[in-house]
């Protein structure tokens, strides 16, 4: 890291608190008075009528103020929950009803059937145990392309065929006629498997309802506040205003936290009904079985190459996984998201993409860090390494040959896609020099030569990646001068522990030059916050970090105002430096801003026609994507004759614009290399074919890296290429690490095992499926 990184790399303001254990989460908060404690009953089976629930005894169990089922629920006329992404589809989308308990039939393991309320978390428990279900056990099918295959078991009776939707972009007959053309055409099957986020803390919920007025409060650990307000005024049939929704500190989320879900309809339900607050606070199993999954997205890949090796054409086929019900944000990941980054960083002329979206006896899946973009990245990367193989050419010449904006490529930036992105720049070239160099990739045979002499098998791997980031568009932000000398920061982005406190301070305190230290972030809370798109699509300095610039330029309009009639000069004399206002030309003449803002917070000493107070608002209208981008490499050893594979080297050459706080971008790529890793090497949420019972319900099964298994994550990071897509010149870093890590893992083994005629190998590689395709190449 350079001196100029150095200086901007402030450690997190809000580490003194997390290290010190004053972090505040749903579980620390205090419980309220006549607090109940809720237990969710859950599905054992993945498919089943419901012949009856008896909950007579547990409802006559000492401290149960009640049992409530789909049956009190359908009585009071609560909607299901609502899929809120929005996907131009051939044909509708199909959106089941998925009511926050199973009314007459369960599709996944750990479907909500029933909701105990007690006085204790442990009564409720055991009241949940005196509960008696009847199941009418029905086929289950837990693999999308088994789903859409005929006679296979049917989820609802809205979408014959389970199929929920079909996604089409592209131009078809122009992608036909390249392939037509073409004088190579490489084609191959890539999975991209079903992961949990496993986020450290749980989900939870306290919910309260005030009679009086009608309005609830949920205090939840969730990602996006105001959309999950949206979906629970669906819900629930009412205006959004009458949900206050509020999240603490926030243990992670990676996505996981963005859909609204059962349980938190259940609490506040149960809270109205009952006239008692509601506390829930899931266990792990519930997180695996209940929550969430993503990825899982099953891809036939065709590439068309000219007799030079450039790229004609790419057409994909995607068959997605969508679990028994849409989450909120659930097709828009092989979808809108997965379209964004087609082609990665090559200069495609045209494609087609089409998507079909499966219903299967699984938990739903929903946006899970990059949302997409890896699914997309991976299986193009995937596609480049394996047409290097077929044709003999070098894996890194045929990317710069193809690469937008490279010498040996095709066309300059502004780019646009095959699908319709405007890519404005980056350092697509420079970084796979940068990475081939600091990867050492011409002393590589000397280190594949000594590893065989130890009877192991070494690769490396090069790959890119690129990301197209920002999310939901608009956001909002407000500068809050507070009696107590602090500046308020109010963002309708949310952290979920990536550092905004700092960050966001020190964007303000280059602009206010005022210390770090004087600014407080007010997030998260719906009723201190107007509006907000939350955080997802690495989209918080993108768009929060341009409403927040907006807001201190007003608000410095309204001081200049003000400080002008304080030092009785005129507005346009004044210059603004450090903090303090100062009449040009005039030495000793000038104002703090903190003096200001305590001036115009008398309505007396205002000039006229201004309102008292600097606070000051901006609404950031802006759809513009930014575009991170990248070359990472790893270089592994693996043992062939167990199929363990090590993981000896990673770097990551990456290109995210202007940089805030270059260590905290440092260690957001990290976390998301970290995910990346784990989904290529160990992750992977499993299901029995044959009764659809999840068999990676804990960490005893789910199988998350460790540090052991990482090693040095090197991560250079290059401002060459700033973008013009906001005022701060910054692309999202929160996603890469996870879009780039998995094709460069995977990448780096296929070299390592393509000496054993080893051509196919799907994620994770774990040591048996590593050890299977061995055996598989030598015909063992």
């Amino acid at each position: 890291m350079d001196q100029a990184h150095r200086q901007r790399s402030l450690r997190r303001l809000e580490d003194a608190r997390f290290l010190a254990g004053r972090g505040r989460f749903v579980a620390d908060a205090e419980v309220p008075a006549g607090c109940l404690h809720a237990h969710v009953l859950r599905s054992p089976h993945a498919h089943a009528r419901l012949l009856g629930i008896a909950a007579e005894a547990a409802r006559a169990m000492p401290g149960v103020a009640a049992v409530l089922t789909g049956a009190e629920l359908r009585a009071e006329g609560l909607a299901p929950l609502p899929c809120a992404v929005a996907v131009q589809t051939v044909g509708p989308l199909i959106v089941p009803p998925r009511h926050a308990l199973a009314m007459d039939r369960v599709r996944h393991v750990g479907e909500p059937v029933a909701v105990v309320l007690a006085d204790t978390p442990a009564a409720a428990r055991d009241a949940a145990e005196r509960i008696e279900v009847g199941y009418d056990p029905l086929p289950a099918v837990v693999d999308a392309r088994a789903a859409l295959a005929p006679g296979a078991p049917r989820l609802h009776e809205e979408a014959p065929g389970n199929l929920a939707y079909v996604f089409e972009k592209g131009d078809r007959a122009a992608t036909e006629a390249a392939f037509a053309r073409a004088a190579h055409v490489v084609a191959l099957e890539v999975a991209n498997h079903r992961v949990h986020a496993a986020p450290l803390e749980p989900r939870g919920a306290i919910a309260s309802h005030d009679a009086a007025t009608g309005r609830f409060r949920l205090l939840l650990s969730g990602q996006g506040l105001h959309g999950i307000r949206r979906q629970l005024a669906a819900v629930f049939g009412l205006p959004e205003e009458q949900f206050h929704l509020v999240a603490p500190d926030v243990g992670g989320g990676f996505g996981l936290k963005n859909p609204l879900f059962p349980e938190y309809v259940l609490a506040l339900w149960a809270a109205r009904r009952l006239g008692r607050p509601v506390r829930w606070i899931a266990e792990a199993s519930e997180e695996f079985a209940a929550a969430v999954h993503a990825r899982d997205a099953q891809a036939a890949v065709r590439l068309a190459l000219d007799a030079e090796g450039r790229f004609l054409a790419l057409d994909v086929a995607l068959t997605a996984d969508m679990g028994a019900y849409l989450s909120a944000g659930g097709p828009g990941s092989t979808t809108n998201a997965a379209s964004a980054a087609f082609g990665g960083v090559y200069a495609i002329p045209t494609g087609f993409l089409r998507t079909r979206g499966a219903f299967t006896n699984t938990a739903p899946i929903e946006a899970y860090r990059g949302a997409g973009k890896p699914e997309m990245n991976y299986l193009v990367e995937r596609a480049v390494e394996e047409a290097a193989r077929r044709l003999g050419l070098d894996p890194l010449a045929l990317r710069r040959r193809n690469m937008i904006g490279s010498a040996a490529g095709a066309g300059g930036f502004p780019h646009r896609t095959a699908l319709g992105m405007t890519v404005d720049g980056g350092r697509f070239a420079a970084n796979l020099d940068a990475a081939e160099r600091l990867a050492d990739r011409a002393g590589f045979a000397a280190r594949r030569a000594e590893s065989a002499r130890r009877g192991r098998l070494r690769g490396l791997g090069l790959a890119c990646f690129l990301e197209t980031a920002r999310g939901a568009p608009n956001e909002w932000a407000a500068v809050r001068f507070a009696p107590d000398g602090r500046v308020e920061l109010a963002i309708g982005t949310q952290s979920n522990g990536q550092g905004h406190e700092t960050s966001f301070a020190q964007v303000a305190a280059e602009r206010l030059g005022l210390p770090v230290e004087t600014f407080r972030l007010v997030q998260a809370d719906t009723d201190a916050v107007r509006f907000g798109n939350g955080h997802g699509g690495a989209r918080s300095m993108h768009l929060g970090g341009g409403a927040l610039v907006q807001a201190i330029g007003a608000a410095l309009g309204k001081a200049r105002a003000v400080a002008a009639q304080m030092l009785q000069a005129e507005p346009a004399a004044l210059e603004f430096a450090e903090g303090r206002f100062a009449v040009r030309g005039a030495a000793g003449r000038g104002v703090d801003l903190l003096a200001v803002a305590r001036a115009a917070a008398d309505p007396a000493s205002l000039p006229e026609g201004l309102a008292p107070g600097l606070d000051a608002e901006a609404m950031h209208l802006c759809d513009l994507v930014t575009f991170p981008n990248g070359c990472h490499a790893a270089e592994v050893e693996v043992d062939p004759e167990t199929g363990a594979v090590t993981l000896l080297r990673y770097l990551a050459v990456d290109d995210y614009g202007r940089l805030v706080n270059p260590m905290l971008t440092v260690g957001q790529v990290r976390g998301g290399l970290a995910q990346g890793i784990g989904q290529a090497m160990r992750e992977a949420i499993a299901y029995d074919p044959e009764t659809g019972q999840i068999l990676s319900g804990s960490l005893m099964d789910y199988a998350l890296p460790r540090a052991e298994d990482l090693p040095p994550l090197e991560v250079t990071l290059d401002e060459g290429a700033p973008t013009a897509s906001n005022p701060l010149g910054v692309k999202g870093c929160g996603q890469a690490g996870a879009i780039a890590a998995p094709q460069t893992v995977m990448c780096a083994i296929l070299d390592a095992l393509a000496p054993l005629g080893v051509t196919r190998l799907d994620m994770p590689a774990t040591p048996e499926r590593v050890w299977r395709a061995i055996r598989a190449a030598r015909g063992d």
